[in-house]
């Protein structure tokens, strides 16, 4: 079935988001921008360094020629390096990695305004034509909303990294935290191993507040009401949940901000197996 996605909202808030990470990079001084983050191996240079590679490829682009100045490294060899995307996305880290932050930055928003034309020039036919993505193959408007998430994901890595609260409530929020609880129910399943019948609440508070009712009966699925009492009430702060699913830290790190009510064994498992995503 072809998912039919709003092009202008999207689209808009593609911009926005990419606006938001210009905001957090622009006044940065060198020091700041090797400023490391908590994705391996990455400092906030890094990240950025990534979204321009991912978007540049989306342009059809590819990534810089290797300086010869330079030893060379085998990304694959990396220990944070696990699959064909992630060579590729370090490969054009790598190669970005010698330019000073002032011509990244140039570089980002050159890249970036290449993309917002591409996209205000597409057709419906193309924005609706299936494409391979990093979730498999899907439409290129449904691509968009995992793009959306990825680059929200990384305006919080820098602003983690430097220690600056951001907005992540509001319709950039809101749209990227739908991309990402739809992948809760399968980790609950499969990594966190709830037992066929099992009811499970997380209790969100902060930006992002609202309660996610999951009930495994065969598959894991979100419900509007369980059908009997909670088998585990999670309550944490949805940034905190954003971040344990992100793999950008640890449930052992935050068990002072996580109230487990219920099947505790099952619910500490379930915080210790967010993780789906780095």
């Amino acid at each position: 079935m072809t998912e039919t996605i709003d092009r202008a909202a999207l689209i808009d808030l593609l911009s926005r988001q990419w606006e938001a990470i210009d905001a957090l990079i622009a006044p940065l001084d060198e020091e700041r921008w090797r400023t490391p983050s908590s994705l391996p191996g990455w400092t906030v240079f890094d990240v950025v360094a990534h979204v321009i590679g991912t978007e540049s490829f989306l342009l059809g682009d590819r990534p810089p020629a290797h300086d010869p100045t330079r030893a060379k490294t085998d990304v694959s060899t990396l220990p944070y390096v696990r699959n064909e995307t992630a060579v590729l996305n370090e490969i054009w880290v790598d190669r970005l990695r010698p330019l000073p932050g002032a011509r990244l930055l140039e570089l980002y928003r050159e890249v970036i305004d290449r993309r917002r034309t591409a996209l205000a020039a597409m057709g419906d036919a193309e924005w609706e034509k299936e494409t391979v993505s990093p979730i498999g193959q899907v439409t290129y408007g449904k691509f968009m909303r995992v793009r959306l998430f990825d680059c929200w994901m990384h305006e919080l890595d820098i602003a983690d990294a430097l220690g600056v609260r951001v907005e992540e409530g509001g319709p950039r929020g809101e749209l990227a935290f739908a991309e990402f609880a739809g992948n809760i129910p399968r980790v609950v399943a499969k990594k966190g191993e709830a037992p066929d019948g099992a009811r499970i609440a997380f209790a969100l508070t902060g930006p992002l507040a609202r309660t996610l009712r999951i009930q495994v009966a065969g598959r894991a699925n979100y419900v509007d009401a369980f059908d009997g009492p909670a088998t585990v009430e999670i309550t944490l702060d949805s940034r905190l949940f954003v971040r344990l699913g992100g793999g950008r830290t640890t449930a052992e790190e935050h068990m002072d901000e996580i109230t487990v009510e219920g099947d505790d064994e099952l619910g500490q498992r379930l915080v210790r197996h967010l993780a789906f995503t780095l």
